[in-house]
């Protein structure tokens, strides 16, 4: 079972950047995907970015798109979603999720991290 970890977030001003982790002890050798998700406040869960288990599928909700790169650093078993040009809107609780082989799934995962942008 995987033991997932997410790092990053913070309290930064419309414009800026922020760097997220989701680091899991084995997430490359089980090859596993990993899906980013947000929840604001009082709001639905919103998927936000998924990157496959080798790289080679990387997609984004339309409102990160050009914003948000996904990517993945194997020998770290780490997945990053590096964040620029922040909105307010993108203030949320970030979570992220693997999926892929069975070995992925039901792993344990991490409260979050939570990213606040001010206007």
């Amino acid at each position: 079972q995987l033991q997932v970890a997410e790092s990053g977030g913070g309290s930064v001003q419309a414009g800026e950047s922020l760097r997220l982790s989701c680091t899991a002890p084995g997430l490359t050798s089980n090859r596993c995907g990993i899906h980013w998700f947000r929840q604001a406040a009082g709001k639905k869960r919103e998927w936000v970015s998924d990157i496959n288990g080798d790289a080679s599928l990387i997609t984004y909700t339309h409102s990160v798109k050009g914003r948000f790169t996904n990517s993945r650093d194997e020998g770290k078993d780490t997945v990053y979603l590096q964040m620029n040009d922040l909105k307010p809107e993108d203030t949320a609780m970030y979570n992220c999720i693997p999926y892929g082989p069975p070995s992925c799934r039901n792993s344990q995962l991490g409260p979050g991290t939570q990213v606040t942008v001010s206007s």
